[in-house]
């Protein structure tokens, strides 16, 4: 009787479906967390008091990227020094830091604000038309001048070009706000910018093998050697 129980209890125990474990949800252990159009940069290598929060957008509203930082291979080849936000002409366009004005004039027909920041760093806003003068001290937000119509590649009227310098080479300024890759706004003229944070160097090294061919992402933070007829601004 005993041996025809325990077989019984066998059996239920094979048939019966076990209870289910309930799902874990899925880890988010290093991965960025969107936050509109941006994501956090990783492996940016800046001086250290250049870090987020000390920087703010050059411009007002929420910025609308258009164009990426794409530098050459080579200095005297061409290549996108800068970022290119898309904003009204006529538009305020500010310090993104704290600083001294360097330099605020024609550069080659295009006026250009120049301000120096801590540790080397130098940020460049063109087409702007000043209303400041070299040698004022500046806040982050400060108002440097008008945005005009008229910049080259720009899908709209008018679009800042935002650029960066540490000493003699150019940098990503999206780096100064701790924002990595952008998602493009889905315009022609521009590729999308699919790639990880590390995929600049395939590109620069196939920039070198080919030329200069079109590359998919870039790493913010990278660096380009200055152009000598630049480097004045």
């Amino acid at each position: 009787m005993r041996r025809h129980l325990l077989l019984l209890l066998t059996t239920a125990a094979l048939v019966l479906p076990s209870t289910p474990r309930p799902a874990e949800p899925p880890s988010s252990a290093g991965l960025p967390s969107p936050v509109g159009k941006y994501w956090p940069a990783a492996g940016v290598v800046l001086p250290t008091r250049a870090a987020a929060g000390v920087f703010r957008w050059p411009v007002d509203g929420r910025p609308d990227p258009v164009r990426r930082f794409d530098p050459p291979p080579q200095p005297w080849l061409p290549g996108h020094r800068g970022v290119d936000l898309l904003a009204p002409a006529g538009a305020a366009i500010r310090a993104a830091g704290a600083g001294t004005v360097l330099f605020a004039g024609p550069v080659a027909g295009r006026p250009v604000v120049t301000v120096g920041h801590a540790d080397g760093l130098r940020t460049t806003y063109e087409p702007v038309q000043p209303v400041v003068t070299v040698g004022a001290e500046v806040s982050a937000g400060t108002a440097l001048g008008d945005l005009l119509a008229g910049h080259a590649g720009c899908p709209g009227a008018a679009c800042l070009h935002w650029g960066l310098r540490h000493g003699p080479e150019y940098l990503d300024p999206l780096a100064l706000l701790g924002l990595g890759r952008v998602r493009l706004l889905p315009l022609a003229e521009f590729e999308p910018w699919t790639g990880g944070v590390n995929a600049g160097r395939a590109g620069r090294a196939a920039g070198r093998r080919a030329g200069r061919t079109p590359r998919p992402s870039c790493r913010p933070g990278r660096r380009a050697a200055a152009n000598p007829a630049r480097s004045s601004w």
